[in-house]
């Protein structure tokens, strides 16, 4: 087989690949071989059609075959041969077709990893991040975690809303007199608040007794996710079924034990003030990973394979349709734009697929590599972290690809606590 290979630009190559004719014919005799033991014409037992007349009948198709397992065996060989770093299949752009007694040649462009000579490293300019958690912080949590436990109690001793109250209601809208989709509904909860009524804030009931029907003006925000009313005015006719009040939980030992983290406030207090640090902390290094790598990218211009950005593309989308899932939203009634989504996430992609060749070329050049008391420790840290068994969690990781994946993560956690380490802050 004769192989040339030509560069088109550092992330495209050229190769021109000949494979001499005996080997296709080898590959037209085993093509040819494998149907006649499965053909079966009339007049000739299975197993038993002369050759001529499979030519005669499958040419075509078995020539087709051929050429792709020849062209597919044949590039990767001469990949392996020429040390082509492809990272995307070739391109076949033409093909000499197949001839008695004459070799096969086709060309194929191929995308491959560029040669990345990461330069200017060294006291890239960061800006230092504080990750301490205030009192104010902890105390702003503890006050959530109340509001989400709070309960509603019937109001007694009256039977007026009042703001900060919350009413059960029936209503009926229309837009110009008419009904639309979600414009009837019964034993509806809603808080006598400022703000939205598509968000069940209705401070106009402020007044009404319970039985009372009144009648609320509002005008649907023009990006509403009905077509048939956004940014019309809506006429609500509310029916008050009943009030109640909305309890909130003191904060104390007894609050701690209704949560499940703690059996003490003090307990509580140290259990959020460690989730907030921890949170805080890994916030700070994704920031900072991002001015790495912003930094490195701005002093190292070269260009990227597209079908790289297209990959980290798909795992971004894939990363996004999960967290909509673990929050109970169906991607599939989103009429979700994925064309939009991909071009959105195009520069962000680009921005991944440099910082990680530029991260691999300073780990080789300073030979920062993770060991296997590195992964150890990471294994503990991740198992901790999702309060998981370490044996469980140990298991996930013993796949080779898994395991291969933790470390390529590892290496870069290191290479970029080494350029913090040379970094300038301001």
């Amino acid at each position: 087989m004769k192989v040339q290979v030509e560069e088109l630009s550092p992330i495209e190559k050229k190769l021109s690949i000949e494979v001499d004719n005996a080997r296709v014919a080898e590959e037209l005799s085993r093509a040819y071989t494998a149907l006649g033991k499965q053909v079966k014409l009339p007049g000739f037992r299975q197993g038993k059609v002369p050759r001529r007349i499979l030519e005669q009948r499958f040419r075509e198709q078995i020539e087709d075959e051929v050429v792709q397992r020849v062209v597919q065996s044949a590039w990767l060989e001469a990949m392996r041969e020429h040390k082509v770093d492809a990272v995307a299949p070739p391109q076949v752009t033409s093909n000499s077709g197949l001839k008695a007694d004459a070799p096969f040649s086709f060309e194929a462009r191929v995308e491959v990893k560029p040669k990345v000579e990461a330069k200017d490293y060294q006291g890239l300019p960061l800006t230092r991040s504080e990750t301490k958690v205030e009192d104010k912080e902890v105390d702003d949590r503890l006050t959530q975690l109340r509001e989400s436990m709070a309960r509603l109690e019937a109001v007694e001793g009256r039977d007026t809303a009042q703001l900060g109250d919350f009413a059960t209601v029936d209503y009926v809208a229309t837009v110009d007199g008419k009904e639309f989709p979600g414009s009837k509904a019964e034993g509806v909860t809603v808080e006598l608040a400022p703000g939205e009524l598509v968000e069940s804030n209705v401070a106009a009931l402020e007044g009404a007794k319970v039985g009372d029907v009144k009648e609320v003006e509002y005008t649907f925000p023009a990006d509403y996710r009905v077509e048939d009313v956004k940014g019309k005015k809506a006429l609500f006719k509310f029916t008050v079924k009943g009030l109640k009040k909305k309890i909130v939980p003191e904060l104390d030992d007894e609050l701690a034990k209704q949560s499940g983290e703690a059996q003490t406030l003090e307990e509580l207090r140290g259990k959020v003030r460690t989730d907030l640090e921890l949170t805080k902390r890994n916030k700070v290094q994704n920031e900072e990973r991002d001015a790495v790598l912003k930094a490195l990218i701005e002093r190292n211009t070269f260009e990227v394979p597209r079908s790289m950005v297209e990959r980290t593309i798909d795992n971004m989308l894939e990363n996004r349709l999960r967290a909509m899932a673990r929050m109970g939203m169906d991607p599939r009634q989103l009429n979700l734009d994925f064309a939009r989504l991909r071009e959105d996430l195009r520069e962000e992609a680009t921005r991944e697929v440099k910082g990680a060749l530029l991260i691999e070329a300073i780990a080789q050049k300073e030979n920062l590599q993770a060991s296997d008391a590195d992964l150890d420790k990471k294994i503990e840290e991740l198992a901790a972290e999702a309060k998981q068994d370490v044996a469980v969690v140990r298991k996930y990781f013993k796949g080779p690809e898994e395991r291969q994946g933790l470390s390529l993560r590892l290496r870069e956690e290191k290479t970029i606590e080494f350029l913090k380490g040379q970094a300038k802050y301001s």
